[in-house]
């Protein structure tokens, strides 16, 4: 065997098992990465929520922690907090909506957007952020706005009875 077919067979060496593993690796390589990418997104939209509940402890009489009740009686002042406080918390679903929900979502992307979405019927069920909610909605993403009111409407007491 000459000098020349020793460098002719190990090009085809490469060229047909290196060059396809190389290219499997990248692919996997950019499938972590990706996946990593999304955690990374998750956790600090995550954070971003963790911040917000520290807000709501801070302002425990807003009672915003109580599961469907509203305040009672509310002072201008304790109003104009709450509405703030729900401002964030529409940023913050907004922001997640637009940073992790798809249409079609494999498996990994469903699992993170499940909990934002448990987090917005959670909120909706209350009456005082439903009714907020058209005047925070103001200028925010079409489709995010389509897709909470669609929740809002489906946590409201009307839909439960219709439901029944």
């Amino acid at each position: 065997m000459s000098w020349l077919n020793v460098v002719e067979f190990s090009f085809y060496l490469v060229e047909s098992f290196a060059l396809p593993f190389a290219i499997l690796v990248f692919v996997f390589e950019r499938r972590k990465e990706r996946i990593a990418d999304q955690e990374e997104l998750y956790q600090r939209l995550s954070d971003e929520y963790t911040n917000f509940l520290k807000l709501v402890l801070d302002n425990a009489d807003l009672q915003l922690l109580s599961k469907r009740a509203p305040l009672k009686e509310v002072t201008e002042e304790q109003k104009e907090r709450r509405l703030a406080l729900f401002g964030i918390l529409v940023s913050i679903f907004e922001r997640a909506y637009i940073l992790v929900y798809e249409e079609k979502m494999d498996r990994q992307t469903k699992r993170l957007w499940s909990s934002w979405e448990d987090y917005m019927r959670e909120w909706c069920l209350r009456p005082d952020f439903r009714k907020a909610l058209p005047a925070l909605l103001e200028g925010e993403d079409p489709d995010f706005r389509q897709y909470i009111e669609k929740i809002a409407r489906e946590s409201s007491p009307e839909a439960s009875f219709r439901a029944s």
